[in-house]
């Protein structure tokens, strides 16, 4: 696993590429003090995961990520902050980060996460699910683009980070079946990926599949 560290503090830097130097598993390839910086190494380097940063100088860790998105669709963004409030963790998760934690996190934690991000899985800190729990009040979506009791089955098994092929094997059709629900279902939601779905089901507790 190839990670691109991109903090503008050097402690911050030092102390992670120090502990992950220790995972016989990951590799720190590169380390990037703001967020142009990470934009240019992560084209440069094309890590499989980026440790972000939220407040950078010269362009802030939002907008690196989602530059880093629209440019390199495969580069996992995982954001490492201190900030968990909703005008952080929104605009973090709407610009394509695959998780959210919190720069308290033990580093067996982050370890596990960085792990749980390479098998396709979303990471959010308790405190950043939170504050997404916590939405405006105003016609979500999906009440007025109704889903259909199969494509909620899906989104159940797309939200506990379950692969097309996983999803097809749990509902026993075919992952061409699956592929179609979860094109709808992104329509539907008005979402872009599998990670704005699953916390848009999180968020306004779609997570459980019909009986």
């Amino acid at each position: 696993m190839k990670v691109l560290i991109a903090d503008d503090h050097h402690v911050v830097r030092r102390g992670l590429l120090f502990f992950l130097k220790t995972q016989k598993d990951i590799e720190v390839v590169g380390e990037a003090v703001n967020g142009k910086e990470a934009v240019a190494m992560a084209g440069q380097l094309q890590p499989d995961i980026v440790l972000m940063d939220l407040v950078m100088p010269e362009m802030d860790g939002i907008e690196a990520t989602r530059e880093i998105k629209e440019r390199y669709p495969h580069i996992i963004v995982l954001m490492l902050t201190s900030f968990s409030d909703r005008d952080h963790v929104v605009p973090a998760i709407e610009a394509g980060a695959a998780g959210y934690q919190l720069k308290d996190i033990e580093p067996d934690e982050l370890v596990a996460s960085l792990r749980s991000l390479m098998r396709g899985e979303n990471i959010l800190h308790p405190k950043a699910t939170s504050e997404l729990m916590k939405g405006p009040a105003e016609a979500a979506p999906h009440t007025v683009n109704l889903l259909t009791p199969r494509e909620k089955d899906v989104l159940a098994e797309l939200t506990k980070g379950k692969s097309n092929r996983e999803i097809a094997s749990a509902l026993y059709v075919t992952e061409k079946t699956v592929k179609t629900h979860i094109s709808n279902i992104f329509t539907k939601l008005e979402v872009q990926d599998r990670t704005q779905a699953a916390l848009y089901a999180v968020k306004h507790g779609l997570t459980e599949a019909p009986k």
